[in-house]
């Protein structure tokens, strides 16, 4: 019942005039924002913070928290439409979503986009509201430990995202792992595989590797193509909308997304990134459809929008209630709330629960907002796919060199980004999947500071892992799927050698 109370009172504030109106101005300028290549929700935020130092600080945080899940979801437009990631977190989307769009099916994957992005918030704000309190509190039980047996069940199911063989995407996996590892070793100082390069000190972005392997590398396959025209359809507004069998295929995996997504922005320091990249994974083990995944399946568009913004929305319950900010993005929520001599912490929720359930209320109406907004505009940015190739080709190469360039202002980044770009055509040429290697690039830094930490604080012995209850049910779900992995690749070895001998007789 006090959550009934808190929600009614949180709408009540959410709906007064000067919050409604910021709420809209943060969706309309963080989606706008989150469509340019490489700029993300933490450059938005930067750049309309100042906006708010004079508002009320309900309405202030309102309005960042639009900002914010408005730029995840803005980046998953370009992630379609151009295989340019608008965020890193959309990358995961680019997957299937671009070759929705390669198809001519473009307005349905905005479309279902867009639902999947509601679908997820929607869910984030209820286990904001209903679990805020009890996530909080686990997430004070994820240790060094624990961390480290999440993300190691992430880049094993990683591997299952290559189409191909197993082993490439292994392989691929293995590959990301190295490139995550470039740069100064945050624990001894000492650099690693930078070549004497001193740009290579702070390693390599997410955002280089994501726009080189997507974007500049969809480019060199595109003119080796020869591809002389685009799309020239006639835009139909039906097409815009799923089908029957495509809505149900789309309810699983956004509730599948959603959930994953809500655990992930709980825990501080995981983020969109990682929630969207896990729930794909996940969700191309568990899916019937797996074989389509990453030629256009619109299941590998539900998931990791639902997560993306699920995990949005719940990555306000560390920040809120435990004053841990989980990124860039909340560190600066976290200033903002500071600045109006508001603390963060357990006590928020009693002492300010006008700005907390009211913020909790911003998002229902956010997203309905978000919705709003974008399925009218689906038209318009389908018609984006009719612009001549010779002309989207250079404006393509710009957007995604002043995205780059913005990132530390440096030309050597741009330079990077082509080198990644011609590495994800090789691997296109060679049938090996970029998804993997993107998400071991991910979850690979990650890993080897938690691991790092939990050997230390248990002075090097590993049976830690094993014997915390977390990590070590984590771990044993780990080795179970991977040996059910090593099963299904050798069966189906098997079958493929006994069908030319069955073919015979």
């Amino acid at each position: 019942m006090d959550i009934i109370t808190g929600f009614a009172q949180g709408l009540m504030v959410a709906v007064q005039p000067e919050n409604l109106l910021y709420c809209f101005v943060g969706v309309f300028l963080g989606t706008f924002i989150g469509v340019l290549p490489g700029i993300g929700s933490m450059a938005a935020i930067s750049m309309l913070l100042p906006l708010t130092f004079y508002l009320d600080p309900t309405a202030a945080i309102v309005m960042i928290a639009g900002v914010y899940y408005g730029a995840e979801y803005g980046g998953s437009i370009a992630s379609i439409l151009m295989n340019i990631p608008g965020t890193p977190s959309s990358s995961i989307t680019c997957i299937d979503g671009y070759p929705m769009a390669r198809e001519g099916r473009a307005g349905i994957a905005l479309f279902t986009s867009a639902m999947a992005s509601f679908g997820g918030g929607i869910i984030g704000m209820v286990v904001m509201a209903v679990l805020a309190p009890a996530l909080a509190k686990l997430a004070l039980n994820f240790g060094p430990t624990e961390y480290f047996a999440v993300i190691l069940l992430g880049l094993v199911a990683a591997s299952a995202v290559s189409n191909g063989s197993p082993i490439k995407g292994v392989a691929m996996v293995a590959a990301g792992l190295m490139v995550g590892t470039v740069g100064v070793d945050i624990t001894t100082g000492a650099e690693r595989f930078t070549m004497g390069i001193p740009e290579m000190r702070d390693g390599i972005h997410l955002v280089i590797v994501a726009m080189g392997l997507f974007g500049v590398g969809e480019l060199i396959s595109s003119i080796k193509a020869n591809a002389t025209g685009a799309h020239q359809n006639e835009i139909d507004y039906k097409k815009f909308y799923p089908s029957r069998a495509e809505w149900k295929a789309m309810f699983g995996p956004v509730w599948r997304g959603a959930s994953i997504g809500s655990f992930f922005g709980a825990l501080p320091g995981t983020g969109q990134t990682v929630a969207s990249a896990v729930a794909y994974a996940v969700e191309k083990k568990v899916s019937p459809n797996k074989a389509n995944f990453g030629k256009g399946a619109v299941e590998g568009v539900a998931v990791p929008e639902s997560a993306n913004n699920s995990a949005t929305q719940t990555a306000f319950i560390p920040t809120l209630t435990l004053g841990v900010p989980g990124s860039g993005s909340m560190a600066l929520v976290i200033g903002a709330l500071m600045m109006y001599g508001i603390t963060p912490g357990p006590r928020l929720l009693v002492e300010h629960s006008d700005l907390f359930w009211g913020l909790v209320a911003s998002f229902l109406i956010g997203n309905v907002l978000l919705l709003i907004l974008n399925i009218p505009m689906i038209g318009l940015w389908v018609r984006l796919l009719q612009i001549p190739y010779k002309y989207m080709y250079p404006t393509i190469i710009v957007l995604i060199c002043m995205g780059v360039y913005s990132l530390n202002n440096n030309v050597f980044d741009i330079w990077m980004t082509l080198l990644f770009g011609w590495a994800g055509y090789l691997m296109k040429l060679f049938r090996f999947e970029p998804a993997p290697f993107l998400i071991g690039v991910v979850l690979g830094p990650m890993m080897e500071e938690q691991l790092r930490r939990a050997m230390l604080l248990s002075r090097g012995d590993p049976m830690v892992f094993l014997t915390r209850p977390i990590s070590g049910t984590i771990i044993v779900v780990t080795v179970l799927l991977l040996a059910w992995s090593i099963f299904a690749a050798l069966r189906a070895r098997r079958q493929g050698r006994m069908m030319p001998n069955l073919s015979d007789e």
